[in-house]
């Protein structure tokens, strides 16, 4: 019994116990917050990366692309573990960019994403992002003013116009006078000595937000055909820069991509004697997060140097717990004494301050954990008090485009931290408790000399 009562009776007479339990309370609000939060960024991201692009890429490493992709698509689209597949033109584009109040933005720098969109939402997420065609997607370069204009799709007014567009019904007439270099097979201008320069003029047919700032604001899509052309990539065998991929949902990624690669290499072996064989050595078969392996590392080294720093902050609660017991050992050494003498063991001493550290990580991971939830569940209101009475905001929505800070609690993530404060505590508390355990009754109940 006196297991049970002493671990209380110290929580309650030594208030320096509070200390302990203070120390483990604040690591675990501190650790819940804001692992909660990064990690609901991160997975985020991932999830909008993945559906950008899909779960495999055929991309070349050249601005000309490659050929017979036509022929390629056949076979993944035979492959019985392909979903879908989107053949996408890439290139640098200037645009002079012309509002509907006549109001005009010069030599814009953007990537121009030619692509069908049928095709592409099948293989990504592309038809979600929409805004007015998302039923339709058949549609999305059919602008609603004038369906027989060439039309495009852009996220770049989500943050060059945001005051404008909120002040506007329906979708604005706004025209894009897109120009390119067309290239050849082997990298040489298609139009040296006729005019360099490949021009064309496509009109706003829908807004896009995939929630990625780069890609929001650089990408302009346009139908496929004419981005061929636009490009060059018409002239002899056609040519494209990459193959969004989509594999059934049974399909393992890193499976998927190993057969895309299988296919891939018999394709190019195929290929080897015809024309333009040579570009097809430029391809590589990548895996989304292979392809967005610049973006997803740094994710995850934020990741890793976040739990270095709370492995320190959790190295100070352990020193706290460590000094708090220690103190309550020399202090209850009487108590010590007077256990031995009637009976009680090293290993019952040991399971009496053992369950003291446990009882204090508890207590601390309790109320860490309690004010964690509802700091999390609240912290959207908090945020949006903050920014109207003092106009501060976590993170600016117009640059980093997201909603909501994540605050959705991984029960996994949540679990381990509170075994983690638990096991913190009782770490904290082993040298002192072995001290405890290991001395003699006549040490600590003698009577101290004159």
């Amino acid at each position: 019994m006196y297991k049970l009562i002493l671990p209380f009776r110290y929580l309650i007479k030594r208030r320096i116990s509070l200390l302990a339990v203070l120390a483990v309370a604040l690591c675990v609000f501190v650790v819940v917050v804001v692992m909660t939060v990064l990690s609901g960024l991160t997975g985020e991201l991932k999830r909008k990366y993945h559906s950008f692009i899909g779960d495999c890429v055929v991309s070349s490493k050249s601005l000309v692309g490659f050929v017979y992709y036509q022929e390629f698509m056949d076979v993944l689209d035979s492959a019985d573990f392909v979903e879908a597949a989107s053949a996408v033109i890439k290139s640098p584009a200037l645009m002079n960019v012309t509002t509907h109040t006549g109001e005009v933005y010069r030599n814009w720098t953007k990537q121009l994403m030619g692509i069908d969109p049928v095709r592409h939402s099948r293989a990504t997420g592309f038809g979600n992002w929409l805004k007015y065609h998302r039923d339709n997607v058949s549609q999305a370069f059919a602008p609603a003013y004038d369906p027989d204009l060439p039309g495009c799709v852009s996220g770049i007014l989500e943050r060059e116009w945001q005051s404008f567009l909120a002040a506007t019904e329906g979708l604005p007439k706004i025209t894009f006078e897109t120009s390119c270099f067309p290239l050849t097979a082997k990298g040489a201008l298609a139009k040296a000595g006729t005019g360099l320069v490949s021009t064309k003029t496509f009109y706003l047919s829908d807004r896009v937000s995939v929630g990625l700032p780069r890609v929001d604001s650089d990408i302009v899509y346009v139908p496929f055909a004419q981005a061929q052309r636009l490009c060059g990539m018409d002239i002899g065998e056609k040519r494209v820069n990459e193959i969004h991929i989509k594999f059934k949902p049974n399909v393992d990624l890193q499976s998927g991509c190993t057969k895309v690669t299988a296919l891939w290499d018999d394709f190019k072996r195929s290929k080897a004697r015809q024309r333009g064989a040579d570009l097809l050595g430029r391809v590589r078969v990548q895996s989304w997060k292979t392809y967005q392996r610049a973006v997803i590392s740094a994710l995850e080294t934020e990741q890793i140097m976040m739990l270095f720093v709370f492995a320190l902050i959790g190295v100070i609660a352990v020193f706290i717990v460590f000094v708090v017991v220690y103190m309550i050992v020399s202090h209850k050494s009487k108590d010590i004494g007077i256990l031995r003498s009637v009976g009680a063991s090293r290993g019952e001493i040991m399971r009496l301050f053992l369950g003291f550290a446990v009882l204090l990580g508890l207590i601390g991971t309790a109320v860490g954990s309690i004010g964690g939830w509802w700091f999390l569940v609240r912290i959207n209101d908090i945020e949006a008090w903050l920014f109207k009475h003092f106009e501060f905001q976590l993170w600016d929505r117009t640059v980093y485009a997201m909603g909501d800070i994540p605050n959705r609690i991984d029960i996994k993530l949540f679990s381990a931290i509170i075994i983690s404060g638990i096991a913190a505590s009782v770490f904290g508390a082993l040298v002192p408790t072995i001290q405890a355990a290991r001395r003699r009754p006549v040490e600590t109940l003698q009577v101290s000399q004159l």
